[in-house]
């Protein structure tokens, strides 16, 4: 497995950032995942434009976008995978034991794992905690990502894949990793970015390419909806069939079986949308 690290390719046992690293000190990053299929990255154009909004929103220095497209295809084309997960991850570098960054430069890594095809029905819950939409990282695809690895934890034990997220104010967000598309009245919405949640790519073609509504909703229409499904890099669509201890047993219904298939079919049509 070959890892780009700073400018090139390197041996996964030989690949090594420095333990003063932000990103690792105190989650000063940013990163990306994005599927590559038979070594094709999936919209990495939409890809790196968000690295580099996220960057900016972090203070970080412009990522340098022709490198990392070139990282990208320098570490699929070292280990070719049908299906991978490839990982961007861009930090403040080496810097000192504090919120206060170096000026040693950035760090760059770009790693790919090989990934299986997700089911194309999956279970979810909510959690207590809440999103921030007004905070600092709100929107921001930061490497600071502990609370989601709590939240995912629970739904792990509830035998689900998925925990999604209220904000401040009680309104539906998002996921750990995923956007969620809720089904009323044969509606198609989503939540809106200003609801803190990210602003996934796939999420961004899901409503492109099906007219979905961005809709403020409360957490409670979970209970409600006709139907529910995930978007995210790694799912494309996915339809629910549980939420907490409501069963949807006929997921995926009409409206997100045809998510599901206008997405396979616009993104087979265009790897880079």
């Amino acid at each position: 497995m070959k890892i780009w690290l700073n400018g090139g390719l390197q041996d996964l046992d030989a690949a090594r950032v420095s333990v003063l690293d932000h990103g690792l000190t105190v989650g000063d990053g940013v990163f990306e995942t994005v599927k590559s299929v038979e070594g094709r990255p999936f919209a990495l154009t939409r890809h790196l434009a968000r690295l580099a909004r996220s960057a900016r929103g972090l203070g970080l220095p412009e990522p340098d976008l022709d490198e990392v497209r070139h990282a990208c295809a320098a570490v699929l084309a070292a280990d070719p995978l049908p299906l991978a997960r490839l990982r961007i991850t861009y930090t403040g570098g080496i810097s000192p034991l504090g919120s206060d960054r170096g000026d040693a430069g950035t760090t760059l890594v770009v790693a790919a794992g090989e990934a299986a095809r997700r089911p194309d029905t999956t279970a979810v819950i909510t959690v207590p905690w809440t999103r921030n939409e007004r905070g600092a990282l709100a929107g921001l695809k930061t490497t600071s990502y502990a609370e989601n690895v709590v939240a995912l934890a629970r739904a792990r034990e509830q035998g689900a894949s998925e925990a999604l997220f209220a904000n401040t104010v009680g309104q539906l967000c998002e996921g750990t990793g995923s956007n969620v598309f809720v089904v009323i009245d044969g509606e198609l919405h989503t939540p809106p970015v200003a609801s803190g949640c990210l602003a996934g790519i796939t999420r961004e073609l899901t409503v492109e390419w099906t007219g979905a509504r961005e809709t403020d909703l409360p957490l409670d229409v979970l209970d409600r909806a006709d139907e529910v499904f995930l978007t995210s890099t790694l799912r494309d669509v996915q339809a629910v069939h549980r939420v907490g201890d409501r069963q949807l047993p006929d997921a995926p219904g009409p409206v997100t079986a045809k998510a599901m298939r206008v997405f396979d079919e616009r993104a087979a049509d265009d790897l880079d949308p």
